[in-house]
């Protein structure tokens, strides 16, 4: 069975930077599309950053210039390194993997940025 731990999370202050961890187990790293996505209180879960067919990565608008995503095969564990946090970047922040056409999530890890 595929489960994702993330690690990583906490409170900063603006212009702070965080690095997001996702160890993932059950698979085989490689066989998986990865991803990150995020939930601000009131709003639908959003895309922030993911990794597409051929390796090409994806970030949403808010994430492009500041948001990283990597991947280390063998560690098994994707990364969302974030630099120059905004208060708007607070929200839960998800891990995902895709294998086979299934979605798989972690448990979700909290980020507060402060002004």
């Amino acid at each position: 069975q595929v489960q994702l731990v993330e690690s990583g999370g906490g409170s900063v202050q603006a212009g702070d930077s965080l690095t997001l961890s996702c160890l993932v187990s059950g698979t085989e790293f490689s066989l998986i599309g990865m991803g990150w996505y995020r939930q601000i209180p009131g709003k639908q879960r959003e895309l922030v950053a993911r990794v597409v067919s051929g390796g090409i990565r994806d970030y949403a608008w808010f994430a492009k210039g500041r948001f990283t995503i990597s991947g280390d095969t063998g560690k098994q564990t994707m990364y969302l390194q974030m630099n120059s946090l905004q208060p708007d970047d607070t929200a839960v922040y998800y891990c995902n993997a895709v294998r086979l056409r299934n979605d798989y999530w972690g448990q979700g890890t909290q980020v507060t940025v402060s002004s």
